[in-house]
């Protein structure tokens, strides 16, 4: 009697028991590729259904499975029952391949400098509030995308406006002339807003209009009861944050602007007639001429962030982002001034006829003449450690791996082959850097304006075949920049969006280009700060708003979920379909052309630091060489976007030194504009030279 009372007490806990949630996991390495990992879960007892809340957030609260999950690096998921039961596990993915060891490491390291970089203070201060919100929901067409060639017309309204509606209720009829009448059923509960009368056409695709306005195909909108956080797959709120690195290229490059006089707008002319070689004068001292100077500075910018970049930038912010890219882009030339005449001045040329210039030098002895020699060396020191790692990475691997993907997925023949694309990129590299910044020099001001000169005719020939969208085109900048939407995060956001792309791209305010501008023939430190004024012009002003004004007029600043390459791809086959593979021509050439500009730049970190012998510079150059085959033999992912990150950490060290030095630069400005005034400069056997 005992046993079976004892039975009856244990019953009600062994149902409990069986009621508990329980997991089995599989967690597993698909290959030796990097971000492969998989975990796959089922889930018992408890109630179903279950949600399953991701640390991944690409993966969805439904989905029980995560893909292209990170080697190495832990991963959470919570799974709650229909009654709130919860249970939390956490997985870590085992490397296998080197790669994928060195992958998984830097990942803490990429968002420790993440962190410190994209740290956003008015957030942190209560001053803005960086979620992005969204007031209503809209009702599009279904299976609508912007390459669609159909014409939509609403026929019938279900529910009148105004009305409440709740998730999947018929609101309306569309008929579209190639599929006949759609249904159109509610995306969400709330209040109903028309967008389109019965009997008008809601979206038609051989309308400019149509084609430009952001939304066209949206037929309906509504409205939340209360606005609602835009989200990530897992559920976490998306937010539009105001980064201390755009901050503090977009505050140097403004008060730069002021303190230099606007010369940004005023320098333009004298800026374009010292590149075109109007004052050369070929026995100053230097190494190559102001249009190579330019040339180099402009190749090592000019590259993968003007056509993918800009595209994802587009993507995120919609064609007002041109706009506040310009400005950005214009203010930008001021802080390339400022570092390229101290480029010059503090520059250090040996016996054997070498140049050593660029922040390291301006840092330590412009500093050192302020009495802060101890200061200025621990920045110089700090800049070249950057720009190394900086060229290894981002000036270096980075580009020849994206350059062997890009052109591998046009020239079949090609993929699995980047081992052997490495060492003829290598090759070619060797070649041209063995020789030194006057090679350099030399093949940059051939490439350059040919790259250039390609991919503006194509943009101009694609925007030509669309210029009847040019209303539209500048309407949809216009009300982007001032009028953005909730969910492209506001006037704000679309800000950021715009000024981050500039700052990134033009690398004003980083140094970068003071390497290469300190080997210029010139006597003059000014001159040269004149010349750099063109660079960001030419890369953000030009280059990116042509890749910008592209995707606006073809309407694909409206595709989602596509990357930036192939997005700016497919806009420019829209009128040249055989254009994608000129376009991994081109990007080639971006990426060949950065990478020789940044070795020198990498050389001339190396040897402030390692020495400034023949065998240090040796060392570095066939060092720089096998990172070439590294980078387009295997896939690094974070490790290379640590270093990409060296790139604008190196704007810490070398505006802090433009702040200090700003006086002086001033001053010299104002002097060479009373000597170019007076004639005191430039003779005119100098000018017949030319």
């Amino acid at each position: 009697m005992k046993k079976y009372f004892l039975l009856i007490l244990l019953l009600p806990l062994s149902m409990l028991n069986a009621q508990q949630l329980k997991i089995d996991a599989k967690a597993g390495n698909i290959s030796n590729l990097i971000n492969d990992g998989f975990i796959d879960l089922e889930v018992s007892g408890g109630q179903p259904p279950y949600t399953y809340k991701w640390s991944d957030k690409n993966t969805g609260l439904e989905s029980k499975s995560a893909y292209g999950l990170t080697e190495g690096i832990p991963y959470k998921v919570k799974i709650t029952d229909s009654k709130g039961a919860t249970l939390t596990r956490e997985f870590k993915i085992k490397p296998k391949a080197i790669t994928e060891h060195f992958n998984g490491a830097a990942v803490p390291l990429v968002e420790s400098l993440g962190n410190f970089l994209f740290w956003d203070p008015f957030t942190t201060f209560g001053i803005y509030d960086p979620v992005v919100y969204a007031e209503v929901a809209k009702v599009p067409i279904p299976g609508w995308s912007p390459s669609v060639n159909d014409r939509y017309l609403l026929k019938e309204w279900k529910i009148n406006e105004g009305k409440n509606v709740n998730e999947g209720d018929l609101i309306a009829i569309v008929n579209s002339e190639n599929k006949g009448d759609l249904n159109i059923y509610a995306t969400t509960s709330g209040n109903l807003k028309h967008l389109t009368k019965a009997g008008d056409v809601i979206y038609d695709s051989n309308n400019s209009d149509h084609l430009i306005k952001t939304g066209a195909h949206n037929l309906a909108e509504i409205k939340y009861p209360t606005p609602l956080p835009v989200t990530h797959p897992n559920g976490d709120p998306k937010t539009h944050n105001i980064p201390l690195i755009v901050i503090w290229l977009i505050f140097g490059a403004a008060f730069f602007t002021v303190k230099m006089g606007f010369i940004n707008f005023k320098g333009v002319k004298h800026s374009i007639d010292l590149t075109r070689g109007k004052y050369d004068d070929p026995t100053a001292p230097g190494k190559i001429t102001h249009f190579q100077t330019m040339a180099t500075a402009v190749s090592a910018t000019v590259g993968l962030g003007n056509i993918a970049g800009v595209a994802i930038a587009i993507s995120l912010g919609g064609a007002g982002a041109t706009f506040w890219m310009i400005i950005a882009g214009l203010l930008g030339m001021a802080s390339k001034f400022v570092e390229c005449t101290l480029g010059i001045k503090y520059r250090v040329i040996n016996k054997e006829g070498k140049i050593f210039g660029g922040p390291m030098n301006y840092l330590q002895h412009g500093l050192e003449r302020r009495n802060m020699k101890g200061f200025g060396k621990v920045l110089a020191v700090f800049f070249a450690v950057l720009c190394i790692g900086a060229t290894l990475g981002g000036g270096n691997m980075f580009q020849a791996n994206q350059s062997f993907e890009i052109l591998a997925s046009q020239f079949e023949f090609m993929e699995g082959n980047g081992f052997y694309f490495g060492l003829a990129l290598s090759g070619l590299v060797g070649l041209v850097i063995l020789g030194g910044i006057e090679s350099i020099g030399k093949v940059t001001g051939k490439i350059v304006p040919l790259m250039a000169l390609i991919y503006v005719v194509s943009a101009l020939v694609v925007i030509g075949v669309n210029f009847e969208n040019i209303g539209s085109a500048f309407s949809a900048i216009y009300n982007g920049a001032f009028n953005a939407t909730a969910l492209k995060g506001g006037v704000i956001g679309v800000l950021i969006v715009g000024f981050q792309r500039a700052a990134f791209s033009s690398e004003s305010g980083v140094g970068s280009a003071a390497i290469a501008h300190s080997a210029g023939k010139t006597r003059h430190p000014a001159s040269e700060g004149y010349v750099a004024l063109i660079e960001p012009f030419i890369d953000t002003v030009i280059i990116c708003t042509l890749t910008a004004l592209v995707l606006i007029f073809t309407g694909m600043h409206e595709v989602e979920g596509v990357g930036g390459v192939q997005l700016t791809s497919g806009a420019f086959a829209t009128v040249m379909p055989w254009f994608p593979y000129v376009l991994s021509i081109v990007v080639f050439l971006f990426a060949f052309s950065t990478m020789i500009s940044w070795s020198y730049y990498g050389l001339r970190a190396w040897t402030y630091i390692f020495g400034k012998t023949n065998r240090s510079e040796l060392v570095f150059k066939s060092m720089f060489l096998v990172f070439v085959v590294i980078g387009a033999s295997v896939g690094l992912g974070a490790v290379l976007d640590f270093s990409d990150m060296m790139i604008l950490t190196m704007s810490f060290p070398n505006i802090i030194g433009l702040y200090i030095m700003s006086g002086e630069v001033r001053n010299d400005l104002k002097e060479y504009n009373r000597r170019l005034k007076a004639g005191e400069l430039f003779t005119k056997t100098v000018e017949k030279t030319v």
